[in-house]
């Protein structure tokens, strides 16, 4: 499976950087290929091209703010995951949401 992330959070610091080291750890116990980009207080990082998100199998956002460029993925198939879900137990949180 292969999937995209994009993470974000109010502050843009800590959360969102340490929910892109969760996915990112969780996916290679799964042995998930997966690219977090994030949208933080340095702006976006990583950002996702749009070969990367047609490829593919989802798309996971954990954020707690609005998106930008969130138009990129109106064609994908989205799993919103909690913040706190992803900072507690990242592995649970993508067994359990994403598709088998």
């Amino acid at each position: 499976m292969r999937i995209v992330a994009i993470t974000a959070c109010p502050t843009g610091i800590a959360h969102t950087y340490m929910a892109a080291e969760q996915l990112e750890k969780a996916a290679e116990s799964l042995g998930i290929d997966i690219k977090v980009e994030t949208q933080g207080a340095m702006g976006i990082e990583n950002t996702l091209s749009l070969d990367e998100i047609l490829q593919a199998d989802c798309v996971v956002v954990v954020s707690d703010i609005a998106l930008e460029k969130a138009e990129r993925f109106s064609n994908s198939t989205i799993i919103y995951l909690a913040m706190e879900d992803v900072l507690t137990d990242a592995e649970t949180a993508l067994k359990t949401q994403l598709p088998q």
